[in-house]
């Protein structure tokens, strides 16, 4: 009897949890669809995980769905809906005439796991008086000034034999431009630069990249859903790991400069910090204190190394994709600047085809598909539409970018999309890779500095081409909070003297002197990095 008893027992408790089960899911479904009565419309969530799996699945052709429904959409990250505005025109009113109402961050749970809330880029209370300071301080130390453009121009001299060290050979690029791009805004906030032999660095760009594709893959979106197994073992784990090295990498770098810091002889943006804090340590409600230094030192450091390079990556399996592309370019830089003369800002209305390629390569690597997120701060209405305060906010700059009555060649690479009737450069309404309103990128200024003087030194000196017989890479990428492409190898020569090398002598005087003089300068700046 007992044995029946238990028997009966165990199904009734099976039975009270199926039933408990379907329950559940059943009202969960009832709720969600009370709430798609109220919100744009969108493709239908799924219970408790929403639109993710879909996302995952395959997230750039989810992105680009989502026009489908109109110039806003709601999706489900879990159970919580948010909205994407697919249109410049309604980007613009949320984050410019409504700004006040649009400028907040959601409280990503890996992201404050890593965080605390410090910084610039992710911080919801702090960020006006972090983003003001930094960008104060940065314009000191020469943002949008010649200062920076030298920056940019000296590290192009060291980049070019960089790329060329393993010339007609295939390599993997990827470290060469990161250690570039990320020498910069090094140079502002460490007040110094870093060898591309540089193991230590070499590691801190490695995690750093690591860091942002698995902050967007399925192990971010678990433990979005999920927080509460940071207290446990797992992948995740790595993601904290890799934070806390960068941090302490950017605290003994504070230390360094605390034990030698000359209040009369401000050397770069961490001297600035610890004045400030200094200046502010009467004030018990300052937010300049040493967390809030490491993370905006971090965010400046992410935010001025991954984006800039990873678009640069992108532009190079763009113009080996399109050779005629990469061809006209340099033929438009040789005619302007010759072999020697290395390029600087004021020759931009002079290269308007390199300008328009340069612009086309932004549009089409689309770095960031769906805008760095955010957060509406109070209840709000957009279209017609009640917005509750604490609703996540996307700006779908894939539709933006791509948009059929805004763009000559939405869907190809072209350069074209820049350039006037008559062949000048011009930037029409929709080109928005960084954003808009008072979260606009921080860098962007220095992100354009760098791509032009950059990717035009590349162009001036060096020919790019595809390993024979490898298959070119999903171009679809990696996505996660910045779209990178997938690793890939490409093979270097250098212009001018790469004919030469393989006993192809041109018979262009002025080619052939452009050569040599080049072939002298790769050597001297050889020997340069050498000592």
């Amino acid at each position: 009897m007992w044995t029946t008893m238990m028997k009966l027992d165990l199904a009734s408790v099976g039975m009270a949890l199926f039933l408990g089960f379907i329950f559940i899911v059943l009202f969960e479904i009832f709720r969600i669809n009370s709430y798609r009565t109220q919100t744009p419309p969108g493709p239908r969530p799924l219970p408790f995980v929403g639109t993710i799996p879909y996302f995952l699945k395959n997230p750039m052709e989810f992105i680009r769905s989502l026009s489908q429904y109109g110039e806003m959409t709601t999706v489900y990250i879990g159970r919580k809906p948010a909205v994407f505005l697919n249109t410049v025109e309604i980007m613009k009113e949320a984050l410019v005439q409504n700004a006040s109402s649009f400028s907040g961050r959601p409280p990503i749970p890996l992201l404050i796991w890593i965080t605390e809330g410090y910084g610039i880029i992710m911080a919801a209370f702090s960020w006006k008086q972090q983003r003001r300071f930094a960008l104060h301080t940065l314009r000191n130390f020469g943002l949008g000034k010649k200062s920076v453009e030298e920056r940019v121009t000296e590290e192009s001299s060291y980049l070019v034999p960089e790329m060329l060290k393993l010339e007609g050979k295939p390599f993997d690029p990827q470290h060469a431009i990161q250690n570039a791009v990320s020498n910069i805004i090094c140079s502002i906030v460490f007040g110094d630069r870093f060898d591309y032999d540089n193991k230590r660095f070499k590691y801190l760009l490695e995690i750093l990249k690591e860091n942002i594709i698995q902050a967007g893959s399925l192990v971010g979106q678990v433990f979005n859903l999920l927080p509460i197994i940071k207290h446990f073992p797992g992948p995740h784990q790595k993601i904290y790991q890799n934070a806390e090295e960068l941090k302490e990498f950017i605290r003994k770098a504070v230390k360094t400069h605390r034990e030698n810091l000359d209040p009369d002889s401000t050397r770069d943006f961490i001297d600035a910090y610890l004045l400030e804090m200094e200046k502010q340590k009467s004030d018990k409600d300052s937010t300049f204190h040493e967390d809030n230094m490491v993370m905006s030192v971090a965010d400046l450091f992410l935010a001025g190394t991954d984006t800039t390079a990873t678009t640069i990556r992108w532009g190079l399996i763009y113009l080996t994709q399109d050779p005629d592309v990469q061809e006209r370019c340099h033929e438009e830089i040789v005619r302007v600047l010759g072999y020697d003369r290395l390029p600087s800002m004021d020759d931009r209305d002079e290269l308007p085809y390199t300008y328009a390629t340069i612009h086309e390569i932004q549009r089409c690597a689309n770095i960031v598909p769906s805008g760095l997120f955010h957060e509406t701060t109070q209840p709000t209405k957009l279209r017609g539409y009640d917005i509750p305060k604490g609703t996540v906010i996307f700006t779908n700059l894939t539709a933006i970018l791509t948009d059929k009555e805004h763009w000559k060649y939405p869907d190809t690479f072209n350069p074209e999309n820049f350039l006037d009737d008559n062949g000048h450069f011009f930037k029409p309404d929709s080109f928005l890779p960084f954003s808009m309103g008072p979260r606009v990128c921080l860098g962007e200024t220095l992100a354009k500095t760098e791509l032009f003087l950059f990717v035009t030194s590349l162009l001036q000196r060096i020919r790019f081409s595809w390993p024979p017989g490898v298959k070119w890479p999903d171009m679809n990428g990696i996505v996660s909070v910045v779209r990178s492409p997938e690793p890939f190898n490409i093979i270097c020569h250098s212009r001018g003297s790469t004919d030469i090398s393989n006993g192809e002598v041109p018979s262009d005087p002025e080619v052939l002197s452009s050569a040599s003089s080049w072939q002298c300068l790769v050597l001297r700046m050889n020997g340069q990095m050498d000592r």
